[in-house]
């Protein structure tokens, strides 16, 4: 597999990287080794310090790195600079909180003294997907460089100079030499490093295909995997939802990021009492959406990342109508360089046509009418993803309902869905298992201890488990 940027803009290869040879990734992971037992000696003060300066870095050179992310994904760069800014503040959060989510943890026990304490496992190799390149990284490697981890990044091999730029970051903020690595290999490699005896854990971000086997090979080497995965999130209104406020964030919430986003709404979900007046307002707003060149400010859409993905959505799309999908809107691949796709809108997708089946990365959003509450659910169930879901009511019955009833990691109310540091993030079903961010994701890669001490016995319990 080359290692490369080919800007989606254009189509044009930019620069080429060598992938590690064998030594140098034995290298690498020596270094880590290494690099963690100096780490995890640290204070958490010295880490906080050190992931403050993170953020500051990531601030002062935003426009630089905004840069190159559109360079390799073909992201608007308004879109790059916010991901930057997500980043830093969750470096800032980490900061800040870890400490309090990492103390001891009393527990009650007559006459000792217990408690939890939380320490860092070692090496985590992160396999990180190219859509939210900075993103994406830094929401794994916040609470884990905090933890007293380190981390080996096997990122994209679409986005080398994101990659290589995280890792430099982390250095001149101050962290131990090899406490983050970016590791330029291609899939083949993957395996070699899981098992290495120097790696800890595992995190994956990605497809289910390639979730299913890191967990394999990790499981194998009886090693800890979190898991972030696919999404074909529904976006459901009801009848008493605004239905106005509802449409516009539809139209945000399945475009963002070009539409490649695993949490990004991709089936839309509609009461019959109102479809009618959702599709025509929904398919009109799209019809308004300006596709172009990601760095010009009045873009609202760039590029799809690669030629691959791009001729995979025409795919799911060719064979949805094929299948008794309507197309509304858009359903083309547009002319001229870089791999653009307008705008798509289908409706009366049956339900074994690959833009409801399967996860299309791309601008395309399918509509659907529900006939209740329970039709609603039975809908957005109808998958095998359950990362996140978006519910438009303002009934409270109903809002419990959908609460309790979605397959899903998250149900945002009234919201689109959306990650954020003081939020756990992650799915069920295809869509993986762990969670990210908030305080269960610093805990998801560390050793919760249990401590006790026996402070006034001769001996301590001698009652086997």
């Amino acid at each position: 597999m080359s290692i490369a940027t080919l800007n989606p803009a254009t189509g044009q290869l930019v620069r080429t990287f060598d992938e590690l040879t064998d030594e140098q990734i034995d290298q690498k992971l020596e270094l880590a080794a290494r690099a963690f037992h100096e780490h995890r000696s640290g204070s958490l003060e010295q880490r906080a310090r050190a992931l403050v300066k993170a953020a500051d870095l990531l601030d002062a050179e935003r426009k630089q790195w905004a840069r190159v992310m559109v360079e390799e994904m073909g992201k608007t760069f308004a879109s790059a600079l916010a991901e930057l800014e997500k980043c830093s503040r969750t470096c800032r959060y980490y900061a800040e909180h870890a400490p309090r989510f990492l103390a001891d943890e009393p527990l009650p026990k007559d006459d000792t003294e217990c408690f939890i304490r939380y320490l860092p496992l070692g090496p985590v190799l992160a396999v990180m997907p190219w859509n939210f390149p900075f993103w994406q990284v830094f929401r794994f490697a916040a609470p884990a460089l905090m933890a007293g981890n380190v981390g080996l990044l096997k990122h994209a091999s679409n986005v080398p100079q994101c990659a290589l730029a995280i890792e430099d970051i982390f250095r001149r903020a101050g962290f131990p030499d090899g406490v983050f690595q970016t590791l330029l290999i291609g899939s083949k490699k993957v395996g070699r490093v899981i098992a290495d005896p120097r790696v800890a854990a595992v995190t994956l971000t990605g497809s289910a295909a390639a979730g299913a086997q890191v967990a394999a090979e990790a499981g194998a080497k009886l090693k800890k995997t979190v898991l972030e995965l696919g999404g074909s999130d529904p976006f459901i209104v009801m009848p008493s939802a605004d239905l106005e406020v509802a449409t516009k964030v539809a139209v945000v919430a399945r475009n963002i990021n070009n539409g490649q986003s695993c949490i990004a709404a991709k089936r839309f979900i509609v009461h019959r009492d109102v479809y009618a007046r959702f599709e025509a307002t929904y398919v009109s707003a799209v019809e308004k959406l300006k596709v172009g060149d990601p760095m010009r400010e009045d873009v609202d859409i760039g590029p799809l990342a690669t030629e691959q993905g791009l001729s995979d959505v025409e795919r799911q799309v060719r064979e949805s109508v094929a299948r008794g999908a309507r197309l509304l809107t858009g359903g083309r691949r547009l002319e001229g360089p870089g791999f653009y796709y307008a705008p798509t809108v289908l409706a009366k997708v049956p339900p074994d046509a690959p833009a409801w089946r399967e996860e299309v990365f791309g601008p395309v959003a399918v509509l659907v009418e529900a006939k209740d509450v329970d039709d609603a659910i039975r809908l957005a169930n109808d998958c095998e993803y359950g990362l996140g879901t978006s519910v438009w009511t303002r009934d409270p019955d109903e809002q419990r309902r959908f609460i309790d009833g979605l397959e899903a990691g998250m149900t945002f109310v009234n919201a689109m869905v959306a990650s954020d540091p003081r939020l756990p993030f992650g799915g069920v079903k295809h869509s993986g298992y762990g969670r990210e961010l908030s305080w269960l994701g610093i805990r998801e890669f560390v050793n919760a201890k249990t401590v006790s001490i026996n402070r006034g016995h001769a001996w301590g319990t001698t009652i086997s488990e």
